[in-house]
């Protein structure tokens, strides 16, 4: 569910962060004002995603050394009992309300939503898999 852009703390997806580390990325502009002075956190799954993509497109070593630094500068969330009896218990919400968050081919976002769930903070995403899923707050940019 959407709701009214709050100022509390949010978890980050993969989509707004990674954007964020492209110089002059529309995508990032547009989200600036949601995330602006407001405490962030990414699940341990939006690193995993990150690091991968810049290691496929072959990232040179400065570039990596930056992204890399912004790692440094939120608080990632690893998995630990909670997180996963989180995860287990959306899959099955998601399952019963024949949401697609449920498939397989989406266990890296039900990691993400996992997390802000658990946290009990709204997910930034610009991703439509995300509406409407049990138990979560979005705020999105998207209109």
């Amino acid at each position: 569910m959407a709701t009214e852009h709050g100022r509390g703390p949010v978890v980050v997806d993969t989509d707004v962060y990674s954007a964020r580390l492209i110089p002059d990325s529309s995508l990032a502009l547009q989200y600036e004002p949601l995330l602006v002075g407001r405490p962030e956190f990414v699940s341990f799954q939006t690193v995993a995603e990150v690091r991968y993509g810049a290691l496929l497109r072959g990232w040179g070593d400065t570039r990596l050394r930056r992204m890399e630094a912004a790692f440094g500068r939120i608080e990632i969330v690893y998995p630990g009992p909670d997180l996963i009896r989180t995860y287990a218990e959306l899959r099955v919400a998601c399952q019963r309300a024949g949401h697609a968050l449920s498939q397989r081919e989406h266990d890296a976002d039900r990691w993400i939503a996992a997390t802000a769930i658990r946290l009990g903070t709204p997910l930034v995403s610009n991703d439509g898999v995300f509406e409407n899923t049990p138990g979560l707050v979005v705020e999105t940019a998207r209109s």
